[in-house]
């Protein structure tokens, strides 16, 4: 098959989840398909090894500006407020650039594919050609999370906000859904979100992966009193759960193990964040490879209170057979079990008292290891979850007409 891939940034060299989804399933492809993409790129920013990295597995690699990128905190708020009075969700407006579509246009007006897959609701807006079957990514459901995010959000104009936007991006993610031949999902969960609002859309759970191969137990012990969390900071869901834990979890942590030293390691921690940083809470920044923070951790943390779709940081420790400690959220979607592949706090409290029994015992953190790396071995590879997409691809019906779907009708396949 031949393969379009309409993206919000190159999928190589990956420094967050979502890339590390893009590039695991567009690499697998790649071995038997030819694969082309099209990104949206910061252009304050060099994409030349970003566009090499991408091209070992790509054919075509094309890439268009986009100016809202990079904005600072400034332009962000003053962008959001221009939103507010805007028919149109925030995210639509970054990533709906006019330049972008001409791209599109004259890409699939010289050159035929027979899938096209836009990764993320944001992406779903463009004017797209008959003739492909035409595929929906959802990494996450996108509105579900800024509807957490206003629910759980305490600042009165955040919470406001959300509380607006989320019901626009809900609106236009509900459109989008009618305008695709398949949807896929990340999870059992957001994909019951899809088949409830298009019962006959033809949806899959493509869970995120991991290579197995190059993401496994370190042969060397960890570091004692060591505690990761990693992921892109600048994610709010992912500042809001540092906060929480260096506010609300550190401080009864370190009633019972003082000598605790924590890192928070991902691309653009926020102010909000590098603040926090001391000689005992390492803030580094981008880092080029992960797994040797995995490595040295004694133990992982995801204590996330707002999110959709799959941790992919939950699924790489699992992989490096790690202790982890998670909130139910956090874990949601996976397919692991508290006390089993990882431990499960909802509370503070909770949450300190179970870092503190990894820490405290050893045996347990090898037993919860072990388990957390067959786990990613049985039920978290890219093979496999390349294998389902192929599937799903072939199974799709030839697109001829326009699809418009009510929110009625019969349920179509999940695969």
């Amino acid at each position: 098959m031949r393969l379009l891939f309409l993206t919000p940034y190159l999928p190589s060299p990956p420094q967050s989840g979502g890339p590390r989804r893009l590039q695991g399933l567009m690499s697998g492809l790649a071995q038997s398909h030819d694969v082309a993409v099209l990104a949206l790129v910061d252009p304050a920013k060099d994409q030349t090894a970003a566009v090499r990295a991408t091209r070992e597995y790509c054919g075509t690699v094309l890439t268009v500006p986009n100016n809202r990128y990079g904005l600072t905190a400034r332009q962000k708020r003053a962008l959001q407020l221009v939103s507010l009075a805007s028919p149109w969700s925030f995210e639509r407006l970054v990533h709906h650039r006019p330049a972008f579509q001409a791209a599109l246009d004259a890409l699939v007006a010289r050159e035929r594919f027979d899938v096209i897959t836009a990764e993320f609701a944001q992406l779903a807006s463009y004017r797209l050609p008959h003739g492909p079957r035409l595929v929906l990514d959802e990494h996450n459901i996108e509105y579900d999370v800024l509807r957490r995010t206003a629910t759980a959000d305490r600042r009165l104009d955040r919470k406001v906000y959300n509380a607006i936007n989320y019901r626009k991006l809900r609106r236009e993610e509900h459109a989008a859904w009618r305008r695709f031949t398949g949807c896929l999902t990340t999870s059992a969960r957001d994909e019951a979100f899809v088949r409830r609002e298009c019962p006959d859309l033809p949806t899959a759970v493509i869970p995120n992966a991991v290579d197995t191969s190059a993401f496994r137990p370190a042969e060397a012990a960890p570091e004692p009193g060591t505690i990761l969390f990693f992921g892109a900071i600048n994610y709010y869901p992912n500042t809001d759960a540092v906060r929480y834990f260096l506010d609300e979890i550190l401080p009864l942590i370190r009633q019972r193990q003082p000598g605790v030293r924590v890192w928070i390691v991902g691309q653009s921690p926020p102010e909000v964040i590098t603040s926090r940083a001391s000689a005992d809470v390492i803030v580094t920044g981008l880092v080029d490879d992960v797994r040797p923070y995995l490595a040295r951790a004694s133990v992982v943390i995801a204590p996330l209170r707002i999110g959709g779709g799959t941790r992919l940081k939950i699924v790489e420790a699992l992989a490096m057979g790690k202790a982890i400690v998670s909130t139910t959220l956090g874990a949601e979607g996976l397919a692991v079990t508290g006390e089993r592949e990882l431990l499960l706090a909802d509370t503070a409290q909770d949450f300190a008292r179970q870092v503190c029994r990894v820490l405290d015992d050893g045996a347990l953190a090898r037993r919860l290891g072990a388990a957390a790396r067959q786990a990613a071995e049985a039920r978290y590879s890219w093979d496999a979850a390349v294998t389902r997409l192929e599937r799903f691809y072939a199974a799709l019906p030839a697109l001829v007409a326009p699809v418009l779907r009510d929110s009625g009708g019969k349920p179509g396949p999940a695969w």
